[in-house]
């Protein structure tokens, strides 16, 4: 079974990068894809990092970049983000996890956009009919993770996608996969992950039907024959990540560890994450990293955070955590979460 696993695993790792070279490499693929709300990372923590967290991951946020890492996240815990995105978009990001031991791990998350009310307009009336109508984003999973030995450990996370705008709507299914090695140099970890391998997106609704003209020059014929609209079918933003993750420092109270990701997006040019942590006496946690590096006509790129995290009473710890990214010409991102730990 173990093999079959690894089998399948090693398959769809392979498999990922080619199923992204529909364009050429000097091509950046931006704007080919649907559902571009998966991209936006969750997680103050591993933003605040660079993103570069496929090898880090070790809590509850995991389920999002490497759910693989779920197997290091301990006991039940549960993590609410918030994100104030470009153009006033709103975030939120719902997720809980619980360890069962040799069993493994169950995760489950719900992604969700708040966009607003927006006014409808047309060509005849380009100031607005008076009508308004919003745009909504959702994604809800369901993960496991398994530790296959000690030191290796995979995960996958399905999932459901739904976008709605105004009149129209689609759904999508997805899942994501990961692996974690520890290996015998100093626990240095290495990883793979890959997210959003599913189905297509294409919008459907009553903005479908119209009326067509079948010859608009003639006169006499009917001008107002009920017609299908047929709209497109796009991917999802696949996304393939190989990281590295090592602890220089790991000694009393200090702890310093570093993590770099290699990314390779189906719908942007290849780059590299890279990201820091301090953390004094497991209490206070000072980030920074850089994302996106070497890619071309990127407006992202340094990132900074920290967290707080307070034990309570009978093994409860409360966690928050702050993140701060560049984003060029464009607002720049800030992100607040809060973890509960039992």
């Amino acid at each position: 079974m173990k093999k079959t696993i690894l089998s399948l695993l090693i398959f769809v790792f392979c498999a990922a990068p080619a199923f992204s070279q529909g364009f050429k490499s000097d091509v950046s693929k931006r704007g080919t894809t649907a559902a571009p709300f998966l991209s936006v990372g969750q997680g103050a923590r591993s933003v605040a990092m660079g993103s570069a967290f496929a090898g880090v991951s070790n809590d509850v946020s995991s389920i999002y970049w490497n759910p693989a890492g779920l197997t290091k996240a301990e006991g039940f815990q549960m993590m609410f983000d918030h994100t104030m995105w470009i153009a006033d978009i709103r975030y939120n990001f719902l997720a809980a996890s619980y360890n069962m031991g040799d069993m493994g791990t169950i995760g489950v998350s719900f992604l969700s956009s708040n966009i607003g009310e927006m006014r409808v307009t047309t060509v005849e009336q380009p100031g607005g009919t008076g009508e308004t109508f919003t745009a909504n984003d959702l994604a809800i999973s369901l993960a496991y993770a398994i530790r296959l030995t000690d030191k290796f450990s995979l995960g996958f996370n399905p999932k459901f996608i739904y976008q709605g705008i105004w009149k129209m709507s689609a759904t999508a299914f997805a899942i994501d996969m990961g692996v974690q090695y520890v290996t015998p140099f100093d626990d240095a970890v290495l990883a793979m992950s890959i997210s959003n391998f599913g189905t297509k997106v294409q919008l459907s609704g009553t903005s479908n039907l119209v009326l067509h003209d079948l010859d608009p020059g003639s006169t006499g014929n009917n001008g107002k024959i009920p017609a299908y609209l047929e709209t497109g079918a796009w991917s999802l933003p696949l996304n393939f990540r190989v990281g590295i993750m090592y602890n220089p420092i790991k000694t009393g109270a200090h702890n310093l560890m570093v993590a770099l990701d290699a990314t390779h997006p189906s719908d942007d040019y290849e780059s590299i994450n890279f990201g820091a942590e301090y953390s004094f006496d497991k209490f206070l946690f000072i980030r920074g990293g850089y994302k996106s590096m070497f890619q071309q006509d990127s407006e992202e790129s340094f990132t900074a955070g920290f967290g707080i995290r307070q034990n309570l009473m009978n093994n409860v710890a409360i966690v928050f955590d702050y993140a701060y990214q560049s984003f060029g010409r464009f607002t720049n991102i800030q992100k607040f979460t809060m973890s509960v730990n039992f």
